[in-house]
């Protein structure tokens, strides 16, 4: 991809900030953007400045949701490098989700490459502080200036990069998860396994409700038959039975294909445990919770990496997991995930790209 290096003037240029980076409210100096059309497929790419869009209040994006996004980081490493984590998955599950969303699709390897050379240019927006990294946002939206429900003929694919720190207040500490026992998320052949804007405004409601309930997070069910688990929040979840096997739910077609739910699942193995991907109902979990078979719980995803489940709360009634406490097996895998990420320990799944910046 040939794309134009827009050169901007250095006394407007934002200093980064080196500490209280919050999670998604700082973005760097400079983004990638290109524009689609039929008559020009992809064009006009540049990596310019940090800037507004002007959209007719008639563009498809805002009255047919028409719209896709990724997630991914960018981690410091101790020789000052900076590691990019699984990012051809990033790049692929984009496409797929295009598809999904009948939108136009990109050419991965440039789109990466665009990634890298924004990365490149605004190196020093990784932070360097411990737990932190910059997050890094592609996003492709509808701008056919039409009303009508249909395809749109034209897009905006951009990226935008900022530093983050932990996801949640509570970091690494187990966090509380409203069981939704009446609403759902995502159905079995729609959309749960794109990633789109619909799938998280679907969640606003019961999360807002959970939160003035003092919980963190929702754990959503199947909309089939509101029985078996399927995400919590915008991540993943795993549950550990006895210390020694990790079980996550089988992706039917409702359950976003998580990177970090991968790398679990082959980390895992790979460490020594038993993983599966297996329907798990609710109400069974909730009586091995109880019995002491299930000893750990946790989310996964590209935001917190592995976020601890410290309880569950479930039509009017409380379930403590492991004592409120980080279990070992969570510990485990969080520590060698970020020791890869931040390429403290070996990458002997070659997970990583390097981005030399020395």
């Amino acid at each position: 991809m040939e794309f134009e290096v827009v050169e901007l003037d250095p006394a407007t240029l934002k200093v980064p900030p080196t500490d209280n980076f919050g999670f998604g409210n700082k973005f760097a100096n400079r983004m990638f953007s290109q524009k689609y059309s039929p008559e020009k497929g992809w064009h006009d790419a540049k990596i310019g400045p940090y800037e507004n869009f002007s959209l007719p209040p008639s563009t498809a994006v805002f009255h047919y949701a028409q719209e896709i996004f990724e997630g991914t980081k960018a981690y410091r490493r101790a020789d000052g490098n900076i590691n990019l984590f699984r990012p051809w998955e990033n790049m692929k599950r984009f496409n797929n989700s295009a598809r999904r969303m009948s939108m136009a699709i990109v050419d991965e390897e440039e789109h990466l490459s665009a990634i890298i050379k924004l990365i490149e240019l605004e190196h020093e927006w990784v932070p360097s502080a411990p737990g932190a990294s910059l997050y890094i946002r592609p996003t492709m939206i509808a701008t056919e200036p039409a009303l009508g429900v249909h395809a749109s003929s034209s897009y905006l694919h951009f990226v935008i990069v900022g530093p983050v720190g932990a996801y949640f207040k509570e970091g690494f500490n187990p966090v509380p998860v409203y069981i939704s026992d009446q609403y759902r998320r995502a159905v079995r052949g729609g959309v749960g396994d794109a990633k789109t804007g619909g799938n998280y405004a679907a969640s606003l409601f019961v999360g807002e409700k959970a939160k003035q309930e003092g919980y963190s997070q929702v754990l959503w069910l199947d909309a089939v038959e509101g029985r078996y688990v399927e995400e919590v929040g915008a991540m993943n979840i795993c549950f550990v039975y006895e210390g020694k096997k990790i079980v996550t739910p089988p992706l039917t077609g409702s359950i976003l294909p998580g990177i970090t739910r991968k790398s679990v699942l082959e980390l895992g193995n790979d460490l020594g445990y038993e993983v599966a991907e297996e329907p798990v109902e609710v109400n069974q979990m909730l009586a091995d919770l109880k019995g002491g078979k299930i000893t750990e719980v946790f989310g996964c995803g590209t935001a917190a990496v592995i976020a601890p489940v410290g309880k569950f709360g479930y039509q009017d009634e409380e379930y403590i997991i492991n004592d409120y406490k980080p279990g070992p097996v969570a510990t485990h895998l969080y520590d060698e995930l970020t020791g890869i990420q931040y390429g403290r320990i070996p990458d002997r799944f070659n997970w990583t790209l390097t981005i030399d910046v020395n």
